[in-house]
């Protein structure tokens, strides 16, 4: 027998909305402030995914540029109506809170809601149309009679009202993309709060709404309630929460919640959620929050329960029975030949590419333009792939000669601008030296700059391996035999949602890649000859 072993979306991969068309399944993840924006993967046994499009391309659909760390895109919801795809989401440009009086705070957000439509998954897709602003988290509902609803949680910012105000619908005209008639608040949610992610189905005559509950932490939850009408009113669920795994921070399959139903051709529902995997003895989770997926039931009573009826996420269920359907091994060899970037890898927030790399400037090199400092909100040079595995090596092959010390280059963790770890190359009046900077929201000084040792002339290899909650850095004269540590240990599990700054959104997950900055303004470029992620296989089908 095929089981799952969940994450199938291993690494940052959260907030999935699944859909089946045809034979094939789609699951569209938030990519927050890493661009393009939104990953949409693509199964047609609900084993084996490939990442099939990134959807939001250019300006005119996504410009994140001086959007806050943990903002952009959040919760993208597909469909799939009238022929064509629709994508909905939030591009969030304002997380903060102002303290009033030195007790309640006004929580001033921005959260434009936008949609964009293709008629394949992996066309281009139209430009974005800009639908409402009332709170993140879209969705659509193509109802049977024609009409489509869009759904939002509403957000109230006044004091004492509780922010997470209930779940709103108003009716969208299609064809002349826009909403029409009065929003409705049709559900205000479990005393579980945080009410959030709203999903709707129809089935047997009642309106399924199923939310996402009780913040995104370890009381996760998804919860179900139902109305004859779509305006409501909803009846919740008897068991409140379909799926949760609170009360637990060691679990193999923790955090579980945001969930979207999809149902295969035989009528079993199955259940996509987001799901984190903390480090062991830690309650930290480095990869961030990931996809998970199970089978479900409904139940004599018409109520949606797990196979066992007790809420719980299953870490390696039964795959359906499907024709198994593997996708060919298009494994990247760590090269950089190609004058397209690998598909592994995002940058940050920049429409234009252009101006922070090139990989037709120097054959086989990706050149990386110095751009500003790290964890700058606006254009930076870091070019990084998802970290997926517990344990891991990435390694890079860097030819960068600095003529300032205010241009560096180098191999990165990263989490966000105040959650990092970096070996850089840079210089001063003596010549190349290695350096670390650290951010941590742990440490007394956030931002540490540590100078490690002199450099020889010529191309480097770096080197980061994590194994757990230990990570080091090493380096060497390119391909000249053994590695030299340096910086000591490190904590990894800094790079994590669980590590933040007080009133900062930690939503995303850890990045490794390669990163060049010239606070100069020079322009100075890093050519970067090849890079490489080996990681320990934890995901995949198991027989």
């Amino acid at each position: 027998m095929t089981r799952i072993a969940n994450p199938v979306l291993p690494g940052f991969n959260p907030d999935p909305s699944i859909l089946r068309v045809g034979d094939d399944f789609y699951i569209a993840t938030s990519t927050f402030e890493w661009f393009p924006g939104v990953q949409i993967h693509h199964s047609r046994d609900l084993v084996h995914w490939r990442l099939a499009s990134r959807p939001l391309v250019r300006a005119a659909q996504l410009d994140m540029r001086g959007d806050p760390d943990g903002c952009g895109v959040w919760a993208p919801d597909l469909s799939y109506a009238d022929g064509r795809f629709w994508l909905i989401y939030t591009d969030v440009k304002r997380y903060g809170t102002t303290t009033v009086n030195g007790a309640k705070g006004v929580s001033l957000r921005d959260f434009p809601n936008f949609v964009v439509t293709c008629e394949t998954i992996d066309g281009e897709w139209s430009d974005a149309v800009h639908l409402n602003s009332s709170g993140f988290d879209p969705a659509l509902f193509h109802d049977d009679d024609g009409r489509s609803w869009m759904l939002n949680m509403l957000w109230d910012h006044r004091p004492g009202r509780g922010r997470f105000a209930g779940i709103q619908a108003q009716e969208l005209d299609g064809a002349a993309m826009r909403l029409i008639g009065e929003p409705h608040l049709i559900f205000r949610g479990t005393d579980l709060g945080f009410t959030e992610g709203p999903h709707l189905y129809k089935r047997d005559g009642f309106y399924h709404l199923l939310v996402a509950e009780g913040g995104t932490g370890w009381n996760h939850a998804v919860v179900m309630a139902r109305s004859r009408s779509l305006l409501g009113p909803y009846e919740v669920h008897p068991d409140r929460a379909v799926l949760t795994a609170a009360g637990s921070t060691d679990a193999p399959l923790t955090r579980t919640g945001h969930g979207d139903l999809v149902e295969l051709a035989d009528g079993t529902p199955w259940l996509a959620y987001l799901c984190g995997r903390p480090v062991p003895g830690r309650a930290r989770c480095i990869r961030g929050r990931e996809t998970a997926i199970q089978p479900m039931r409904w139940d004599a009573d018409g109520w949606l329960r797990t196979l066992e009826g007790d809420a719980r996420p299953m870490p390696t269920p039964s795959a359906p029975d499907l024709p198994p359907c593997p996708w060919p091994n298009a494994g990247w060899d760590g090269k950089f030949d190609s004058a397209t970037l690998p598909p592994e890898f995002q940058w940050l927030r920049s429409p234009e590419p252009d101006r922070l790399f090139s990989l037709t400037a120097r054959p086989d090199a990706l050149r990386l333009h110095g751009r500003e400092t790290i964890g700058s909100l606006f254009e930076q040079s870091l070019v990084a792939r998802r970290v997926e595995h517990a344990r891991f090596t990435a390694t890079t092959t860097l030819d960068f000669t600095p003529r300032s010390f205010q241009q560096a280059a180098g191999l990165v963790l990263y989490y966000n601008s105040t959650k990092f770890h970096y070996l850089a190359i840079s210089t001063d009046a003596g010549g190349r030296e290695l350096q670390l900077m650290t951010a941590s929201p742990e440490r007394e000084e956030c931002v540490t700059l540590e100078t490690l040792c002199p450099l020889p002339e010529g191309v480097i290899d770096l080197r980061a391996e994590v194994d757990g909650d230990a990570l080091r850095f090493a380096w060497r004269s390119a391909g000249a035999g053994a590695w030299t540590h340096v910086g000591g240990t490190l904590d990894a599990t800094i790079l994590s949602d669980e590590v933040t700054v007080p009133g900062l959104p930690n939503f995303t997950g850890t990045f490794v890649g390669m990163a060049c900055q010239d606070a100069s303004g020079a322009g100075m470029p890093a050519d970067f000859l090849s890079f490489r992620y080996e990681g320990s296989a934890e995901s995949g089908a198991v027989d």
